[in-house]
């Protein structure tokens, strides 16, 4: 199996894990005399039997990443570099956002407004990062279905 593959199996995985919880939920308690639209029980082991293959996927995904190298640099090194960088972009992204807010005065008297960092500047970096991310994903992506899942 390849790592992408594995991911995609943890995704769904953690949605059917979600929806079970929600089926369970529904059919724990029903009216005297009535019967629950699904058996719990079934659907307790079909839960139990998802979080056993989630923990499963999830121990054999972390123990690839931490062993495939990617120019120089594992898998885990490459996505909390990807992680770190996605939240800095955030961060950044707000402050232009702030940066390029105008403010209209309907008099001159009122206060002024003016941005304290170099919006162009910071729009520039934040470019720059994005394009960063996006080759950073790329690799990730091309290594997922280059290489196998460690068993």
């Amino acid at each position: 199996m390849k790592l992408a593959e594995a991911l995609q199996e943890r995704a769904d995985l953690n949605r059917n894990i979600e929806q079970l919880k929600n089926r369970l939920s529904n059919n724990a308690l029903v009216q005297e005399g009535e019967h629950p639209a699904e058996d719990p029980e079934k659907l307790k082991r079909e839960l139990d039997a998802s979080i056993s293959r989630l923990a499963y996927l999830m121990a054999h995904i972390n123990l690839t990443n931490c062993n495939t190298k990617v120019d120089g640099q594992t898998l885990t090194e490459l996505i909390a570099k990807k992680d770190a960088l996605l939240l800095k972009l955030h961060v950044y992204r707000d402050v232009v956002y702030a940066g390029s807010q105008t403010s209209y005065r309907a008099r001159n008297t009122e206060i002024k407004i003016k941005a304290t960092i170099s919006v162009s500047g910071w729009q520039a970096e934040v470019d720059r990062m994005a394009k960063e991310v996006r080759q950073l994903d790329n690799k990730l992506q091309e290594s997922n279905w280059n290489t196998e899942l460690m068993e």
